[in-house]
């Protein structure tokens, strides 16, 4: 990591006096950005793994729709099945009670 530390400054000299108070200022906005983007880099990984959830539970749901129009449609199959059974049991229930009257 790059350190920013200001060498001392000669304290007979006007001129270095204010580089050191200017390195020190720049010194601290440093810090300050480093300290930021640390922050917006946490923020990106909080956001990536939302957007990942997002994604996942986007995917079960579209899976999930798909199981309910399959099941549904198996609904119907079974339905429109049971129905041909009953009609065929009251058929074959006519006929044998035609059957039992005629013997």
């Amino acid at each position: 990591m790059f350190c920013m530390k200001p060498l001392p400054p000669c304290h007979d000299s006007m001129e270095s006096m204010q580089v050191f108070k200017q390195h020190c200022q720049i010194a601290e906005e440093y810090r300050e950005v480093k300290k930021e983007i640390a922050l917006l880099e946490e923020r990106k990984k909080e956001l990536i793994a939302k957007l990942d959830q997002a994604e996942k539970e986007k995917l079960d749901a579209a899976q999930l729709a798909r199981e309910f129009e399959a099941l549904t449609e198996e609904n119907r199959t079974l339905k429109l099945a049971q129905s041909q059974c009953v009609e065929q049991l009251e058929k074959l229930r006519i006929q044998y009670q035609k059957r039992q009257g005629s013997s």
